[in-house]
């Protein structure tokens, strides 16, 4: 049988700012980002079921990343927890969506962030094989295991 891969695209808004960085990112700022996630497995064979040739609904991918991605870092400001407390603390006084992190918020490591948490809710007949994210029109990075 078979190894089909299956991708879904997202999209969110969000700003973020990189501490002691050497260049205009150090200001806070925002992207459209374009997230593409890649899932492989067997299509399942069970006419009993509804998801019968299916590697996984899209419908439960779009929930899922709806769930753990998407609701947390859209229209989000995310810091690293390394700024200046106070700062973090009258931005949280004013604003909703502030997510604080324990590390420097970069394309690359929100990559990792987001493998992880994808990874621990999938089902196991799935794996996550990649997930490319696009912060500009022409910059993305990929996370693959």
């Amino acid at each position: 049988m078979s190894i089909i891969k299956i991708t879904k695209q997202f999209s969110f808004e969000m700003a973020h700012a990189l501490r002691n960085y050497d260049g205009l990112c150090r200001n806070i700022h925002g992207h459209s980002y374009k997230m593409d996630i890649t899932l492989a497995g067997q299509p399942l064979h069970d006419e009993s079921s509804p998801k019968n040739g299916m590697v996984m609904d899209f419908g439960d991918l779009k929930r899922l990343v709806n769930e753990e991605i998407i609701s947390l870092l859209d229209h989000a400001l995310v810091l690293n927890e390394k700024n200046d407390p106070q700062l973090i603390e009258i931005l949280k006084q004013n604003f909703e969506k502030i997510v604080v992190v324990d590390f420097q918020p970069t394309t690359e490591n929100l990559l990792n962030y987001i493998a992880d948490k994808l990874k621990r809710r999938l089902p196991e007949t799935v794996k996550l094989c990649r997930v490319r994210l696009r912060e500009t029109d022409t910059s993305y990075a990929e996370w693959e295991e």
